[in-house]
C-alpha cells in the first residue's frame, strides 16, 4: 500500500538525553506549542516512558489532545540499546519490531503513531537483508494502523538507494544529524526533494556551534532582531527541511517556536548554504 502522510507540524521537540526531566519537559514543549514530539524506545539515550507522562499531564490540562500531535518514535536494533531491551532479544526481528511498537504505543498511551522510523540501518554502509526484514515488518505495522507512516533515520545516499530499490517505495521521512561543513546533508536532501520525502534535521545547533558564532549568521541576526539559533532555523525551513529542537530551556522553546515567522531573503540562504565551503 502506499505510504500515507500524517499532518506534520513546522517544528519537532527532540526529547533524547532528558531522563528525569523527560516527562516535564513534553509537557513544557507542549505548553510552549510544539505540536510534534520526536521519541525513540532506546532506552540508552531516550525516557520513552517519561514522554508519555508528560502527554498524559497536557491532556489532563487541556493543554492538547491526541488528534492536536504528530507522534514519532524509533525501532533501535540491539546494538544501539543497553541492557533496558523493549523486546526479547532472540526473536526474530520481525517480531522485535512489532514489540518495539507495542511497547511504545504503551508508553505514549496511544493507538497508533504518526511515524515509525527505523533508527538507523544495520550497517554504516548498505542496506542489508536484516534491514530488509525489519522494513517489511515496519510496513506490516503500517498496514495494521499502528503506524500512519514510516521513516529511516542516520542514513546516507546510498542506503536510501538501496532501500527504495529493494522495496519499491521510498520512506515518509528520513531523519539525519545535519552538518554544515559537510554540506548540510546536500545530497541526502535533494533525494528526499526529488521523491517527496521528508527531510528532518537535528543537531542543527549543536553539531554547527562555529556557524552560530560565524559573522553571516551573527549579521542576519543582528539585522532581524532574532538569534543566530532562530536564523538557522530559518534557513533549514528554506531550503526544506522539518528541523527538530531538544532544548530544555521555556525561553528558547518560544524562540525556536517563532522562527517560523522569520523568512531569509534567497540571497542569505544561499549564502548560509555556501558556509560548508
Amino acid at each position: 500500500m502506499p505510504t500515507e502522510r500524517p499532518s506534520v507540524p513546522e517544528f519537532l521537540y527532540g526529547t533524547a538525553w532528558k531522563e528525569e526531566r523527560t516527562a516535564a519537559l513534553t509537557e513544557l514543549a507542549l505548553r510552549a506549542g510544539f505540536r510534534g514530539i520526536d521519541t525513540a524506545n532506546q532506552r540508552r539515550h531516550y525516557f520513552e516512558a517519561g514522554v508519555g507522562e508528560g502527554l498524559a499531564a497536557a491532556y489532563s490540562a487541556g493543554v492538547v489532545e491526541r488528534a492536536d500531535l504528530f507522534l514519532q518514535t524509533k525501532f533501535t536494533y540491539q546494538r544501539g540499546q543497553d541492557h533496558r531491551l523493549p523486546y526479547d532479544p532472540e526473536a526474530r526481528l520481525s517480531v522485535q519490531v512489532e514489540q518495539s511498537l507495542r511497547s511504545s504505543l504503551e508508553h505514549l498511551a496511544t493507538d497508533y503513531v504518526d511515524s515509525y522510523v527505523l533508527h538507523g540501518p544495520a550497517s554504516a554502509y548498505d542496506w542489508a537483508d536484516a534491514d530488509a526484514e525489519v522494513w517489511e515488518a515496519m510496513r506490516k505495522e503500517r498496514g495494521a494502523g499502528r503506524a500512519r507512516a514510516l521513516g529511516v533515520s542516520n542514513v546516507s545516499l546510498r542506503q536510501l538507494e538501496l532501500m527504495t530499490a529493494a522495496h519499491g517505495e521510498a520512506p515518509a521521512f528520513v531523519q539525519n544529524r545535519c552538518f554544515a561543513r559537510l554540506g548540510w546533508d546536500r545530497e541526502v536532501r535533494w533525494f528526499c526533494k526529488e521523491r517527496k520525502i521528508r527531510y528532518q534535521g537535528f543537531s542543527l545547533l549543536t553539531a554547527n556551534v562555529e556557524v552560530l558564532h560565524h559573522s553571516l549568521i551573527a549579521g542576519l541576526a543582528a539585522r532581524a532582531n532574532v538569534t543566530s539559533a532562530q536564523v538557522v532555523f530559518a534557513f533549514a525551513r528554506a531550503v526544506g527541511m522539518l528541523p527538530l529542537t531538544g532544548t530544555s530551556n521555556a525561553e528558547h522553546m518560544k524562540q525556536d517556536l517563532a522562527s517560523r515567522d522569520l523568512a531569509l531573503s534567497a540571497e542569505a540562504v544561499r549564502a548560509i548554504e555556501a558556509l560548508a565551503g
